[in-house]
């Protein structure tokens, strides 16, 4: 399965730093910050996490990111 790689925070160091990614079956992979336990709480109410799950922070500057990855993902044809 092949990865493209959207981007990383502009202000971000070379470490542990949010990134977007696209797979060739159109899902989309967001790296960012584990959410802080009142973040978790507020939300769990909405909508409850599966074990599995997991709830990301990303900083504002990351939007034109995930806009390009909506944008390659809507392009991939699907198998």
């Amino acid at each position: 399965m092949g990865y493209t790689f959207i981007g990383k925070d502009p202000e971000s160091g070379e470490e542990g730093c949010p990134a977007v990614w696209v797979d060739d079956d159109r899902r989309l992979l967001v790296q960012g910050r584990h959410a802080d336990v009142e973040a978790l709480a507020r939300t769990n109410a909405d909508s409850p996490r599966a074990d599995d799950e997991s709830l990301i922070v990303l900083e504002p500057r990351m939007i034109p990111l995930l806009k390009e990855a909506i944008r390659v993902a809507e392009s991939i044809e699907v198998r």
